[in-house]
């Protein structure tokens, strides 16, 4: 089994470079979202998780970039119990044996004995605020985001991760040595650089 997963900044792209990473390779794929909404369901019965990830069936959730920012937690207790949760759902794809990638999660702890391909993904801050705005322009106007309530968001997020990584390692985020890989996206094309870095990682995987 190979397992690569990608830490990210909010808004460098980590989410997309995975997706079009994982569609390249051929790979199973884990977004944030399929954790936080498998880790909630029915208080992560564990047969329901496992007939769940066995038949894909997460392939019908609604992923949205919106629900990105739907899914911060704000009290301690609640994140402690979902992390301990999102750690039973990320043990059981492990479990399945099948090649995959994971966005998110701090999976590249939780996971270190599979030995997964770590990869960190960041951009500047200019960057990512300009792709998040990109997608508000998707949306209806009545329902777009200001440019200072996403900036407030990436903020928010950016500490919410820093403060669930210093709890699972005692590092901070996006500390490099926790990584074989960092990508700075600023400037790239992620379709190209997802080519790019599918062959790297088969390479990594390859080299013993």
């Amino acid at each position: 089994m190979r397992i690569i997963t990608i830490s990210r900044q909010f808004g460098s792209g980590g989410r997309e470079l995975g997706k079009r990473l994982a569609d390249r390779l051929g790979w199973d794929y884990y977004d944030k979202e399929i954790i936080d909404a498998l880790a909630q369901a029915r208080g992560c019965d564990p047969d329901y998780v496992r007939r769940t990830l066995s038949n894909h069936g997460w392939h019908n959730l609604q992923l949205t970039y919106r629900n990105s920012f739907s899914h911060l937690l704000y009290d301690p207790g609640q994140r402690t119990e979902l992390l301990v949760r999102e750690r039973e759902i990320l043990r059981s794809i492990a479990e399945l044996g099948n090649d995959c990638v994971i966005i998110g999660r701090d999976a590249d702890v939780i996971l270190e004995d599979c030995h997964p391909f770590r990869i960190y993904v960041c951009a500047e801050l200019e960057a990512r605020l300009a792709r998040c705005m990109g997608h508000e322009e998707k949306r209806p106007p009545e329902q777009r985001l200001t440019e200072k309530q996403i900036l407030r968001n990436i903020r928010r997020i950016d500490r919410n991760r820093a403060a669930t990584r210093e709890i699972l390692t005692g590092k901070r985020h996006g500390d490099g040595s926790a990584f074989e890989l960092t990508l700075n996206t600023t400037g790239w094309n992620v379709k190209r650089l997802s080519a790019a870095l599918a062959d790297f990682a088969l390479q990594w995987f390859d080299k013993e």
